[in-house]
């Protein structure tokens, strides 16, 4: 079977599509989980550009990904420069990645409008950054920034900036539609008149500007690619780049390429919902393969072909990419997924065990609600727990009062004043805090010290909110995500409702709740694991 290497720019590319933002943990989150399901590379940012992206390759230099090596990305150094002398490129250096990818111009208009240089000054600038970083024991990869355009414009030039990296000791070369402008038939031609040429590995990268660039990786991998460069959920500036997902799914279910592992491609369907959570922006129902609409049938007609014989109206199985077929009139499905969470957290739970029936229930009475628990896996397993009876509350709320003051020419001050039952007692206590959520977790801490004092270990490293029905004004349902690190784990949990501060409090008690059930867990291992 042929071998596609994936090479995930989500961190990158993906984090400057509009209205995505992501910290460092958030950077560190996702790329943990495309290590999870094997994706062979992921590129992490731009380390000589800011900060941020350099303070999480320092994080990951302390983490061991077990399938991915890390990409430092990066451009050819500046013109008036030596590649040894460009602080970007001494950034790239520093980072400690396993790859470097540079890129570089191809498109002589680009190199006359926008460098204003020569075209063989561009030349030199491929050959002196590759060869420098390739002297010092990196493993380089070119990015052939606008390539198709290039190639349209000049076949002779565009290719021999291929051949100056190539002959530099770059072991990849990725041919960019950087516009995202290019026909599929174009990308196919382009690239087997290129593949000749080319003796190491050949990728693709293509944006989604024409609506193609998922069709375009499929069709430059029949034409000879072997590494396809993408963003999960198609993630990206402008309309984004090719979406992985679908091209994972292609690859392995309609053309037998070999890119991730079978038991992989089941967690697709939770990797998608899972960056759309992290990037804060809603799932896409719709989406091919992943979305909960891909295999739902309201028609009538529909209805009764599938039910007689599902490919009536389906092009694959939706379990192999972990989704599950739903007829809108009478929903099926849901006890599979319990029963493997159950699994993954030592709970013993049948398909057909009336506890899984009752966690789905309850679980789809929720999400109706508004929850989502795909990022929310800390909530998700206090509700399977508390619907087996498995532990007991921690602590009981009696109540809370929240007050926010502004007064002129002073910043605005936040006051949480809460009251609670622990352990016989009750203790009634006041903190304040950079905002309402903050004073809250203050307050609620100062009252849990004396009496769970690992909770000192806890922070709260995130905090996201999603209007769940903008039709709704004020009055919609909003969705809070909480983040939380004690220094061993990191954990998300969820609220919903019409209140912000409510939805806050629901979710800040699931996130204290489950570190405190998660230390117990961990001294007494066996004392939990079985239903009562």
């Amino acid at each position: 079977m042929a071998k596609v290497k994936l090479y995930d720019t989500t961190l990158r590319d993906g984090a400057q599509g509009e209205g995505i933002s992501y910290s460092v943990t958030d950077k560190v989150r996702i790329a943990q989980e495309l290590d999870k399901i094997g994706v062979h590379y992921i590129e992490g940012g731009w380390p000589g550009s800011n900060p941020k992206d350099m303070e999480f390759f320092r994080r990951m230099s302390k983490l061991r990904l077990k399938n991915s090596k890390l990409c430092a990305f990066s451009m050819t150094r500046r013109q008036d420069l030596k590649a040894s002398g460009d602080k970007n490129i001494e950034g790239l250096v520093k980072s400690g990645a396993q790859i470097i990818t540079i890129v570089g111009k191809t498109w002589d208009m680009h190199i006359r409008d926008v460098l204003k240089i020569s075209l063989e000054e561009n030349l030199d600038m491929i050959r002196d950054t590759v060869g420098y970083l390739v002297a010092g024991g990196a493993v380089v990869f070119y990015d052939a920034e606008h390539f198709f355009d290039a190639y349209r414009a000049s076949k002779e030039y565009s290719l021999e900036c291929l051949l100056a990296a190539q002959g530099a000791g770059a072991a990849a070369i990725c041919l960019c539609d950087t516009n995202g402008g290019a026909l599929t038939s174009e990308i196919s031609k382009v690239i087997t008149l290129v593949r000749p040429e080319i003796k190491v590995s050949l990728g693709i990268h293509c944006h989604n500007d024409a609506g193609l660039a998922v069709a375009n990786s499929i069709a430059a991998i029949e034409a000879g690619c072997d590494m396809v460069q993408g963003t999960i959920n198609g993630l990206g500036e402008r309309c984004g780049n090719a979406d992985l997902i679908p091209v994972i799914a292609n690859l392995k279910l309609k053309l037998g390429i070999d890119c991730i592992e079978n038991r992989d491609l089941k967690e697709l369907v939770h990797l998608s919902h899972f960056i759309s959570e992290i990037s804060n922006m809603r799932t896409k129902s719709d989406q091919p393969f992943v979305g909960d609409s891909a295999f739902a049938h309201k028609g009538g007609m529909h209805i009764n072909a599938v039910m007689k014989n599902p490919k009536t109206y389906e092009h694959i199985d939706p379990e192999l990419v972990g989704n599950h077929r739903r007829i809108l009139v009478s929903e099926l499905g849901g006890k599979t997924g319990i029963m493997l969470r159950a699994k993954a957290i030592d709970l013993d739970l049948g398909k057909e065990d009336p506890q899984t029936k009752k966690i789905l229930k309850l679980v789809q009475q929720l999400e109706h609600q508004g929850y989502h628990f795909e990022a929310a896996e800390a909530s998700l397993e206090l509700l399977m727990k508390k619907a087996l009876k498995i532990y007991g509350k921690f602590f009981e709320l009696e109540g809370f009062r929240v007050v926010i003051e502004k007064q002129s020419n002073k910043k605005i001050t936040s006051e949480a004043i809460i009251k609670i039952k622990v352990k016989g007692a009750r203790e009634h206590t006041a903190a304040e805090g950079d905002g309402p959520v903050n004073a809250l977790d203050n307050a609620l801490r100062k009252a849990l010290k004396d009496f769970y004092p690992a909770l000192s270990k806890m922070k709260l490293s995130d905090f996201k909110v999603r209007v769940l029905d903008e039709k709704a004004g004020t009055a919609a349902k909003v969705r809070v995500l909480i983040q939380s690190q004690d220094d061993k784990d990191t954990w998300s949990t969820i609220g919903v409702s019409e209140n912000i501060i409510e939805a806050s409090w629901q979710a800040l008690v699931d996130s204290v709740e489950y570190k405190l059930l998660k230390d117990i867990e961990e001294d007494k291992p066996q004392a939990l694991n079985t239903k009562s």
